[in-house]
Parts: C-alpha cells; structure tokens; sequence
C-alpha cells in the first residue's frame, strides 16, 4: 500500500516528534513531500505551541498547497490553546495526509470526516505500530490518570546494581551514561526511594547532554533524607523541585525541616513496603506527569512490578561480572514462582552504546 520512500518520511516525522517536549500533549511529527520530495519537517515543540503539523506547514514556506502531509498522530480538530490542526490542513491546501495511527482521546472526533468533507485524501496506519509507541505514555495517562513507568537501571551481565559495600560508580561507560541523561531529559519525573539517596546521594538531574531537569520525587516514609541532600538541589541550579512522598504519620519535626529547605512534603498511605504506590502515581497524574523514569533502587523496582504499575524497562548492560550472591540486583520484590510467571520485555530493542548496551521494551506477564 505504501513505498519503501513513504516509509522512510513517516521515519524521518517519527524521529523528529522525538525532539519535542510537549507534555502533557503527545509527542508528534510531520513531513511534507512535493512531487516526490521531501520539504519540510516539522513537530510539537512543547504544550502550548504549534503543533506538528502546523509547524511542518510552517517551514514548508508556502509549498504546502498540493501536497503530502504524513504525521505521527491524527490531527487535532479543537481549539485549546492553538487552532485545530484539521484547519491549518485545509487552508494550506494540502491534498493528501497520512496519518500514523489514531488519536485515543480525541476532544472533539471528527478530524478524518473534517478533512475528507474537506477534499482532502486521507490515509491510515502507515508505521502504525511505531507511531502507537511513541503516543504510548500519552494514552495511558489519558486512559487511566496515571503516568506512564519505566524501570531504568545499569546492571553487569549477572544483573547487579552495585557491589555489596555499595559502589556503583561507574557500572557503565561514559557513552551509556549520557544516554541515560538523556532518558532523563524526556522525563517529567525522576523517582528513586530513600534507600538511593541515603547511599548514592544522587542530584538526579541532567548533565552531559543538553536538557531540563525533571521533577525529582523520593520515595520517604519516615522522612529519612537529609536536608542536605544533594537530590533537594542546589543554589543557581535550573530546577524542577523535588517532590518527597511520606506516610501520614511521619514525624511532624522531620516534616518541617525538609520543608524548612524548600521541600515539598506531600502525605498518602503507609505501605508495608514504605508508601502507597499507586497513591503516589495518581498524585504525580494529576500533576499532569505523564513520563515518570523509576530509578530503583532493587526494593522499589520490585515494588512496582509486583503491583504491576510499570511499563517499560531500560537497562543498560555492561560486560562485567561481580560474581557475588550478596550483591544487590535490580529488582528485589515477591518475585515469580514458575518461569512460566515471570515478567517478560516485548517490542524489545537492543542498543550498542560504546562497550555497553541498552535494553528496552513494555513489560507483560503471561
């Protein structure tokens, strides 16, 4: 149904919806093609501004008329704080769009009828699985509140986090590292337990690539993390805040020193494991988080595959051995009694990242 050549643009806006920052909104990309050329790109920088196909439109410079318009997402048909994107189309006088996969939750449906009302030829489903992927996180927040979850990790090849004395630093080579800034940088949200900040005092913020810190949350029943704490941020630094869940019934003095730092304390359950997760996740939806990169430590990994509240995992592996049974892994929950129970990746993909590799795909249980 399509060419070699279409699959390649409807790549090309794939990649390109992969340079915005537009949450709460879905990542989207577009490419306009004129008589077999491709002439412009275009995607949805962040919430607020034009979308993709507007922007592609855009940069097209007034070429647009008579043209292809493939995007990732089908087009809006709203008005919200930009027009909807089924009049941009139109008044460009583009002739035929391609669109990647359909929206799941439009505001107003519609868009496909507006535009074949409209004269304009429409087409469906090419890279419909990778466009569906890359709007994965959006449909899940919009389906449930929730943001979608990765587990992110670097482990050695008998799937250790650290040494049993605690050293971590570094599992992984530079090259892998800054990659795994850079899953920060998507991120609205960073989270960790009190376990990793007590041992690691990590700053989780981004470094070694261009990008804006996310929101750092700590996973805190008993309010245990130091005012001092790298990871509540330090002066000049762009921040996002930190974000410290606790059980109701933390300790009031703990809770005014850390406020005392400019900590934001927010109260849900006790947990027999710390806190109510999924009290957690639902305050970070309603904070419009809709990527929310989980950075362990083993107990709180675990805690989240055991609910089932993750999605995805990211696990840059490096070629080396421990050897150690008292070593801490990457995830330490109830864990699976039969193989035949045990989670597992699907839509995988394996990354070379210098001596290192990175793996991913959405988590399923048979």
């Amino acid at each position: 149904m399509w060419s070699d050549f279409e699959r390649a643009v409807m790549a090309k806006a794939i990649e390109e919806a992969k340079r915005g920052h537009p949450s709460p909104n879905p990542r989207v990309g577009a490419a306009i093609v004129r008589d077999g050329e491709l002439i412009a790109l275009g995607y949805h920088h962040e919430a607020g501004k034009a979308h993709a196909e507007v922007d592609a439109i855009r940069n097209a410079g007034g070429a647009a008329a008579g043209a292809t318009l493939y995007v990732t997402l089908e087009p809006c048909n709203h008005h919200g704080r930009t027009g909807p994107c089924t009049e941009a189309i139109l008044e460009a006088g583009i002739a035929r769009v391609v669109i990647g996969c359909h929206d799941p939750a439009p505001h107003v449906p519609g868009a496909i009828d507006r535009l074949v009302g409209g004269g304009v030829d429409v087409e469906v489903g090419l890279l419909e699985e990778q466009c569906t992927a890359l709007v994965a996180d959006f449909a899940k927040h919009i389906r449930t509140g929730l943001p979608f979850v990765t587990l992110k990790a670097a482990v050695t090849l008998d799937g250790k986090i650290a040494t049993r004395t605690g050293d971590s630093r570094w599992i992984t080579g530079q090259v892998a590292r800054s990659e795994a800034h850079r899953l920060r940088g998507e991120s609205d949200a960073i989270l960790v337990g009190v376990g990793t900040v007590l041992v690691d005092d990590p700053a989780l913020t981004v470094r070694h690539v261009a990008g804006r810190n996310p929101l750092r949350v700590v996973l805190d029943a008993d309010l245990r993390t130091p005012p001092t704490a790298a990871v509540l941020g330090r002066p000049g630094e762009p921040d996002a805040g930190t974000l410290i869940f606790c059980a109701k019934d933390a300790d009031p003095a703990r809770r005014e020193s850390l406020r005392a730092a400019g900590v934001e304390i927010v109260s849900v359950a006790r947990h027999a494991r710390g806190v109510d997760i999924h009290e957690v996740l639902e305050a970070l939806g309603r904070r419009d988080v809709v990527r929310l990169l989980v950075e362990g430590g083993a107990h709180v990994h675990g805690t989240f595959l055991d609910l089932g509240l993750a999605d995805r995992a990211a696990i840059f592996i490096a070629p080396r051995i421990l050897g150690d049974a008292t070593a801490p892994s990457f995830v330490a929950g109830s864990g699976a009694e039969t193989i035949e129970r045990a989670w597992r990746l699907v839509r995988t993909q394996m990354k070379p990242l210098g001596s290192d590799w990175l793996l991913t795909g959405d988590f399923e249980r048979t």
